[in-house]
């Protein structure tokens, strides 16, 4: 199959399930010719893993198509902040009181605020990013409430077992008793599960661009 069936036969699958989950084109390592192909269809979201290749790839293309918007969806150290700041309208990776910091003083001229997902080491896995799920709830009320940055949302990458739905479930009632309405979960081996289980975003690149 191509990209366009690819991409339209998940997005149907996708609001079949629950039409109040956003698709996630992850574009990283793919080229903006291929990428163009999606942008066409009208499609505003796409994730990145990388700070600079995301600047370099998107950059020039963003100057005349304002509406759309990027995610960032891979780790970030504070160092790649002031960057990712630049052209990322949302980051689903926010995991450390550092990062948060930073993302606050980058806001303070009151230019640009972004959404955040926090991402949680929901199978607390050792070599795994994220803060663990008891440690949700103070560092939701100090990114909101003493850095006053948006946080909207948790992320998580669950581990890989045959069924996500237990480690689905557990974000989405985290998020419930913070107050968060939207949860970054799922991607393309098991974005179905996390629809059903209320992902407000799912991240799909490999199954839409044939890397599977």
């Amino acid at each position: 199959m191509n990209i366009l069936e690819n991409y339209l036969n998940i997005k149907k699958r996708i609001e079949t399930l629950n039409n109040k989950t956003n698709l996630i084109v992850v574009s990283k390592g793919q080229i903006l010719d291929k990428i163009k192909i999606i942008l066409n269809t009208g499609h505003i979201h796409f994730g990145e893993n990388r700070v600079q290749e995301a600047l370099l790839k998107w950059s020039d293309y963003l100057s005349n198509n304002a509406n759309i918007q990027l995610h960032l969806i891979g780790g970030l150290q504070s160092n790649k902040a002031k960057q990712a700041f630049q052209i990322f309208n949302y980051i689903h990776s926010l995991d450390s009181e550092k990062l948060a910091k930073t993302f606050s003083n980058l806001e303070s001229n009151g230019q640009k605020k972004i959404k955040y997902f926090i991402q949680v080491n929901i199978g607390n896995e050792p070599q795994k990013n994220g803060i663990s799920s008891e440690q949700v709830f103070s560092f939701v009320n100090y990114c909101v409430n003493d850095l006053k940055l948006n946080i909207i949302g948790l992320m998580c990458i669950p581990p890989v077992v045959a069924d996500s739905s237990h480690y689905f479930k557990s974000l989405a009632e985290l998020a419930k008793i913070n107050n968060l309405n939207e949860l970054s979960m799922g991607m393309s081996n098991d974005y179905q599960c996390a629809t059903n289980n209320g992902a407000t975003f799912v991240r799909v690149g490999s199954k839409i661009f044939n890397q599977v």
